[in-house]
């Protein structure tokens, strides 16, 4: 029986929360999630140019990225259980509190990389790239982990 606040129908799910579930759908399909994730080092381009023109094209990029792909039909991959697991844990991220840390480690590397290309420094830059897509592995692992314990308890 539902929780006397909990959603009956799909009209009484909130928006954003079906929005979510519209985008997940999507950039949980593999071609999505590893074309965003190689793709990181262009994050840095318009800072190492200097050209913001070059901001347009990345940012929308990334923000076609995630919906530009069939919804996945299985969950059988890595990726598509991490982004899914990704998922889960934004709607609650109390079940794993590492990963909240794991990302703010992500993105020192990520800032890392933004003062390199800034100062035009190669290494710097590549390095906290590396470091950043490294760290975005480790997390997608633990999605995955966090996607698949639930997977289990529901089969």
């Amino acid at each position: 029986m539902p929780k006397p606040d909990a959603p009956t129908t799909a009209s009484d799910v909130p928006a954003a929360d079906r929005f979510r579930r519209w985008v997940f759908a999507r950039h949980a399909h593999p071609v999505s999630a590893w074309s965003r994730w190689a793709t990181t080092p262009l994050l840095v381009l318009p800072l190492w140019t200097r050209d913001w023109r070059h901001a347009v094209p990345v940012a929308v990029w990334m923000a076609v990225n995630p919906v530009v792909t069939p919804p996945v039909r299985g969950d059988r991959t890595f990726a598509t259980r991490a982004i899914l697991g990704e998922e889960q844990w934004m709607a609650d991220p109390k079940q794993d509190p590492g990963s909240s840390g794991l990302n703010a480690v992500g993105s020192v590397g990520l800032a890392a990389a933004a003062l390199g290309a800034w100062t035009k420094r190669p290494v710097p830059t590549a390095l906290g790239l590396a470091w950043s897509m490294t760290v975005t592995m480790l997390s997608w692992r633990r999605y995955a982990e966090l996607y698949d314990r639930r997977a289990a308890k529901r089969g």
